[in-house]
């Protein structure tokens, strides 16, 4: 009986290392593969400078990292250098760099996602105004959806990945983008909008507005705000729900707090204080944990999604923000 005990044991501990959690340091310019286990890095590998956030498909070999070119600490010698303009491609399974994408004409590449199949990656591109549809297997850039937004900052798709949606900071608005007719429409929000997610049933866009303190529900049926509330904090800059759709997170970063809604009545159930400067939020696929990157303090805050409690603490580099999950 001791024996099966352990075995069990053993099973799951291979399973859950067998997984990974992707940190991007911003101005260490790397990114940390973290044991999700033991919360141990476990390799770090290079990046372009100042990589803001990062994709990985569903069979979890490649990462993609947007090198944004914006980071907050300087090494001796450093000097603030020219808006990225490169993703790097990196081999999770070889541990290191498979690729540099350059996308020449569009700079300061930032939110980005990868199709279910993983044969494509949506980016943003703020100078450019614009997001890019790239070709994995050979890092060529397929489509080119401008927004005539300001600082068109993250992406989301909806399950089917037939649309597109874009939170822009500086012009307070989420752009739609419908990928098989090329069609691009934007609806008005708030002030600084920024964080953006979908619903994991794809019928809700919510999209946090770092400007006004608040969430702004979109409906995807018919591409309007159905509803605006509170975010219960200052300066709200990320939104993820649980994989469940049960609740969303959204990170304050003003506030160095987590607040907690129910996502069908729009309840606020809990602030969770965390770090200085929260922006990233990644949630395990079972949602039992939420991972908080903490950008000023250094250091990512691990939550109980049922406790609404941070459980632990962890450090993996300097100006910690993107995340991604990697099976």
């Amino acid at each position: 009986m001791l024996a099966a005990v352990a075995a069990v044991s053993v099973a799951l501990a291979g399973a859950a290392s067998a997984q990974t959690l992707i940190v991007l340091n911003k101005s260490d310019h790397e990114a940390a593969l973290v044991n999700p286990a033991t919360l141990e890095v476990t390799a770090k590998l290079p990046t372009g400078k100042g990589p803001h956030e990062v994709a990985v498909p569903a069979d979890g070999r490649y990462a993609y990292v947007s090198n944004y070119g914006s980071y907050a600490v300087f090494r001796p010698g450093e000097q603030r250098q020219a808006p990225g303009d490169t993703i790097t491609v990196l081999d999770l399974k070889a541990r290191k760099v498979a690729a540099t994408w350059a996308l020449g004409e569009y700079k300061r590449p930032h939110g980005i996602v990868t199709s279910r199949d993983g044969k494509r990656v949506w980016v943003t591109t703020e100078e450019a105004k614009a997001v890019l549809e790239i070709e994995t297997s050979s890092g060529k850039i397929s489509k080119a959806w401008k927004t005539e937004q300001e600082t068109s900052h993250m992406v989301a798709p909806t399950p089917d990945e037939e649309k597109l949606y874009v939170a822009n900071i500086q012009s307070g608005s989420v752009t739609v983008i419908t990928r098989a007719t090329g069609g691009v429409r934007t609806i008005v929000t708030a002030a600084g909008t920024e964080g953006i997610d979908v619903s994991p049933d794809g019928k809700e866009i919510w999209a946090s507005n770092r400007g006004a303190n608040t969430i702004s529900v979109i409906a995807v049926a018919t591409d309007t705000v159905k509803e605006s509330f509170d975010s219960g904090g200052k300066m709200p800059i990320r939104v993820k729900f649980t994989p469940d759709g049960k609740e969303v997170f959204v990170s304050n970063a003003q506030s160095n707090l987590v607040s907690v809604f129910d996502a069908k009545t729009r309840a606020l159930l809990a602030k969770v204080e965390v770090g200085m400067v929260p922006v990233g939020i990644q949630m395990t696929p079972d949602g039992k944990r939420a991972f908080v990157a903490n950008t000023n303090a250094n250091k990512i805050s691990v939550i109980d999604v049922a406790a609404r409690k941070v459980v632990s603490t962890f450090e993996t580099g300097k100006e910690p923000d993107g995340m991604a999950w990697a099976r």
